[in-house]
């Protein structure tokens, strides 16, 4: 089969596509014919030698994928000829294998390009912004970089949760259009004062959460934005920078930073992961979640898609597919 392959740590020069031996089946794990494959920021670090999981080269990279199901063991909840999509490593290839617990039905009204742009995304938004960051209806909540996959499914989970408020914070004009398709209610474009611009939008009060996966030098505006109570869930480093603040910051009105990893979060209690999506079914039926697909790339492209990320050109998902839809 065709699977990716991170020969070297030097980012998408160091991707290339591969002949490699299928997954086994071992009767334990569900093996699924890949569709579409999602590309993802980790993806992106993982390839400098930047991202928690650190493997040497070379090896395959991929989390996140939806195709259908070829063999299942009994009591997965999956069978074979369903459509799912799979949370999983090694998942930029043919085929990939996945446990039981990392495989979800996809919901009938999703594509296979929306069941790969689901899985990371949501499953962390979810957990960030709502187990974490205690996120509920009536709130309001500022959203970095929310023109990207992660910003963009942070905004349809807020308004699936019945957010009073979304604003979005992007770069430009274009990735403001994004921001708005994908439910935001406000949209701020960087600027020297779109702290103050953020705030001036809740009448001077602030926002009740910042959802910050960017991290750099937009974390302190960020905590600055923040209304009494408030809290800012740290999610990502996209940015490159992991800021530091004065604790004191804190202190002034009674804000909180909330560290969030739904990584380790599942890692350490598989089951959740199954809950969360349930959760999410239940947000798709209100109609707000729908992920917003950006570039599909044949897989022969995939290490342009790494380029995308890695030039902040991506919008909304970026995708590979493996293999038409099957009829």
């Amino acid at each position: 089969m065709r699977a990716l392959e991170i020969q070297s740590l030097t980012g998408p020069d160091g991707v290339a596509v591969v002949d490699a031996p299928e997954p086994t089946d071992d009767g334990r794990q569900v093996i699924v014919d890949v569709v579409c494959a999602g590309v993802s920021f980790p993806d992106l670090l993982q390839s400098k030698g930047m991202y928690q999981l650190r493997p040497d080269p070379p090896f395959r990279p991929g989390f996140e994928a939806a195709g259908v199901v070829r063999s299942a063991p009994a009591g997965a909840g999956v069978a074979p000829g369903d459509r799912v999509a799979v949370w999983s490593r090694g998942c930029l290839a043919d085929v990939a294998a996945a446990a039981p617990e990392n495989v979800f039905l996809l919901p009938d009204e999703f594509s296979f390009e929306e069941g790969a742009a689901f899985v990371l995304n949501y499953q962390t938004a979810q957990f960030c912004m709502v187990h974490r960051g205690g996120f509920r209806a009536g709130e309001s909540i500022l959203i970095l970089g929310a023109s990207g996959g992660v910003g963009t499914s942070a905004i349809q989970v807020a308004k699936a949760v019945g957010a009073s408020l979304v604003i979005g914070l992007v770069s430009s004009e274009d990735k403001a259009a994004v921001a708005r398709d994908a439910g935001a209610d406000e949209v701020v474009i960087i600027a020297d004062d779109w702290k103050d611009q953020v705030i001036a939008l809740t009448g001077g009060r602030g926002v009740d959460m910042t959802y910050d996966p960017v991290g750099g030098d937009r974390f302190l505006d960020g905590v600055r934005a923040l209304a009494r109570f408030g809290r800012l869930v740290v999610v990502g480093f996209a940015a490159g920078e992991i800021p530091s603040i004065k604790v004191n910051r804190l202190l002034l009105r009674n804000v909180s930073i909330i560290g969030a990893a739904w990584g380790e979060a599942i890692a350490m209690d598989p089951p959740l992961a199954l809950q969360i999506h349930s959760e999410l079914l239940e947000q798709i039926a209100t109609g707000y979640i729908r992920p917003p697909i950006g570039q599909i790339l044949d897989f022969e492209q995939a290490a342009e898609a790494y380029r995308l990320l890695d030039t902040r050109q991506a919008v909304g998902k970026v995708l590979v597919r493996l293999r038409p839809d099957p009829v």
